[in-house]
C-alpha cells in the first residue's frame, strides 16, 4: 500500500493554507485508489467515453498512447509492464487535457489583497504597479504555486506564464519566483515562462531574465509611445538570443495595430522559434477588408493567436455604455482563414479580472456564448489549439500522442462544458496527478403529495386539508462519487 504524507503550505497572505497529499507509489497492481496514490503511473484507461460517443479502452506506455480500442476488446491480461495500473472511467468523458497559453501566475489571486477599483486596462495597470512595489519573491511564489495547482486540479497540464519585469531595485523578483515554482512543479505540469517587458523595461533586464531561465520574450508594445519601435526592440533582442516571442498585442478597441509589424519581422524566422500574439482585440473592430488583409499576413507568418475572453470581456468596453463591444479578437475569421488559434483565461482574481474559476471549461463556455464558436471549436481552442500555439507535442486519445488527459464526469462535450462537473481525473505524461471527487446532499422531493398524471379538482375540503396537514419531511439523499 502507499504511504501518504500531508504537506502544509502557508502562503504570504493571511487565511490561506493549502494541503497537498504526496503519496509514494503503490507496489501492488490492479485498479488504483487515486485518493491515496498520487502521482501514479498509469498503463490503461478503461470504459472512457469520447466526445464522438465511442466508449474505449486506452493503453499507455510511459507517456505515450499505444492503443485505443473499443471498450472490452483489449486483452487485459496482456501487458508490457510488471505492475499494470488501470484507471476505470465509466461515466467519464475523456478529453485532451487543456493547456493555458497565456497566464499571469505572478498576479493571480491578488484581488482581495489589493482591493483595486473596478475598471478598464488603465486602472488595472496603475493599481497593479502600486501593489507590485511591495511584493517579495516569496509572496509571488506562494500565489503562483497556489494558482498553478488550482489549474492542475481542473485539468490544465501545461501553462505558459508571462512574468513581469518589475520596477525598482530588484526587477527580477518575479522571474526568480516563477523559475522556482517551475522547478517545484516540473513533475506535475509543463510550465513555460515569458519575460513581460513593459515599454520602460531596460533591454538589459530582458536579457537578464533569459539568463535566469525564462524561455521567451514578451511585452506590450501597444502601450508604448511608439508601439512599432518598442515591438522592433523586443524582436531584435529575441533574434540576438535566438528565442521565440509571445507579445501582448493590440489590446484595445481602437488605436495602434502592431500585428503587421510582428508578421513582417518573424516571417522568415526558423520554425523552432515560436511567434505568438495574445489578446489581439483590435482585430475584432476592423472592417472586413482590412481584417482579411491582416489575417492573411498572420497566416503567412504562421503566428499563433491567443484569445482571452474572460479578461477582455471584463477590461474592454467600459466607455461604451450602449451596444458595449465584446472585446474579443476575430475568432471566427481567424479559424476560417486557417490561423492557429488557442484560448486561455489570462488573469484570475487580480486587478485585470476579479473573477475566474481556474478552469478551461469556463473559457470554452465563454467562447461559445461570446465568440459564437461551436462546442468542438471552443474545446479545441483550450486544448489542442493551445498546445499547438505553445509548440507542445500533440496529445490526446490518439495512438502515438502524448498521454495528457482530462476525464470529467459527463455524457457529452456539451454536458461537460455546460455543467463543468468537479468530478475529474487529470493525467500528465501518463501519470495520474490530480483527482477531484464531489459529495452532494440533496433533499428528496415528496412525489406522493399529488397525482402528477391527473390532478384532481381542488374541493373546499381538500383545500382545508392541504393547509392543515403538512407532508412528511423529505429525507436527504447522500450522493458520493
Amino acid at each position: 500500500m502507499s504511504r501518504v504524507e500531508p504537506i502544509n503550505i502557508h502562503h504570504g497572505h493571511p487565511n490561506v493554507e493549502m494541503i497537498i497529499t504526496r503519496a509514494s507509489m503503490p507496489i501492488d497492481s490492479g485498479e488504483i485508489d487515486p485518493m491515496n496514490a498520487l502521482p501514479q503511473q498509469l498503463t490503461r484507461l478503461t470504459d472512457a467515453t469520447l466526445p464522438d460517443g465511442r466508449i474505449v479502452d486506452v493503453e499507455i506506455t510511459g507517456d505515450i498512447v499505444t492503443s485505443v480500442e473499443p471498450a472490452g476488446s483489449i486483452d487485459r491480461s496482456r501487458t508490457s509492464t510488471p505492475h499494470p495500473t488501470t484507471l476505470a472511467l465509466d461515466g467519464f468523458l475523456l478529453l485532451t487535457a487543456p493547456a493555458e497559453p497565456h497566464a499571469h501566475l505572478d498576479k493571480a489571486l491578488s484581488w482581495d489583497l489589493i482591493e483595486p477599483p473596478m475598471g478598464d486596462l488603465g486602472l488595472a495597470i496603475e493599481s497593479w504597479k502600486r501593489y507590485a512595489a511591495t511584493m517579495s519573491s516569496e509572496s509571488i511564489a506562494d500565489r503562483a504555486r497556489e494558482q498553478a495547482l488550482r489549474m492542475l486540479a481542473n485539468g490544465t497540464t501545461a501553462i505558459r506564464c508571462h512574468v513581469d519585469i518589475l520596477h525598482g531595485p530588484d526587477p527580477m523578483r518575479g522571474v526568480r519566483a516563477l523559475v522556482q515554482v517551475r522547478e517545484e512543479l516540473r513533475e506535475l505540469l509543463d510550465l513555460e515562462l515569458v519575460a513581460l517587458a513593459g515599454p520602460t523595461a531596460p533591454s538589459d533586464d530582458v536579457l537578464e531574465a533569459l539568463d535566469l531561465g525564462v524561455d521567451l520574450i514578451g511585452g506590450a508594445p501597444h502601450l508604448a509611445d511608439d508601439p512599432d519601435a518598442d515591438l522592433r526592440r523586443l524582436l531584435a533582442l529575441a533574434e540576438l538570443r535566438g528565442v521565440g516571442v509571445d507579445m501582448h498585442t493590440d489590446e484595445s478597441l481602437d488605436g495602434a495595430l502592431t500585428l503587421r509589424t510582428l508578421a513582417e519581422v518573424v516571417r522568415h524566422w526558423d520554425a523552432t522559434r515560436p511567434a505568438t500574439a495574445g489578446h489581439c482585440v483590435r482585430l475584432g473592430t476592423l472592417h472586413p477588408a482590412a481584417l482579411d488583409e491582416v489575417i492573411a499576413e498572420i497566416v503567412q507568418s504562421d503566428i499563433g493567436i491567443v484569445t482571452l475572453p474572460i479578461t477582455n470581456l471584463y477590461l474592454q468596453g467600459w466607455e461604451h455604455p450602449v451596444s458595449t463591444p465584446r472585446g474579443l479578437t476575430a475568432v471566427r475569421s481567424l479559424l476560417d482563414a486557417g490561423a492557429r488559434l488557442g484560448a486561455g483565461a489570462d488573469n484570475v482574481r487580480d486587478p485585470f479580472n476579479p473573477v475566474g474559476r481556474s478552469d478551461a471549461l469556463e473559457t470554452a463556455s465563454l467562447l461559445v456564448t461570446a465568440g459564437h464558436l461551436t462546442l468542438d471549436e471552443a474545446y479545441t481552442a483550450v486544448s489542442s489549439g493551445a498546445r499547438d500555439v505553445m509548440s507542445l507535442p500533440v496529445a490526446g486519445v490518439v495512438v502515438g500522442a502524448r498521454a495528457e488527459f482530462l476525464a470529467v464526469r459527463g455524457r457529452s462535450l456539451s454536458d461537460a462544458i455546460a455543467n463543468a462537473s468537479a468530478d475529474r481525473f487529470v493525467v500528465h505524461a501518463g501519470r495520474l496527478v490530480a483527482h477531484s471527487q464531489v459529495t452532494r446532499m440533496i433533499a428528496f422531493p415528496d412525489l406522493t403529495a399529488a397525482d402528477l398524471t391527473a390532478p384532481a379538482p381542488v374541493t373546499a375540503a381538500a383545500s382545508a386539508t392541504a393547509t392543515t396537514t403538512a407532508p412528511a419531511p423529505a429525507e436527504p439523499i447522500l450522493e458520493t462519487r
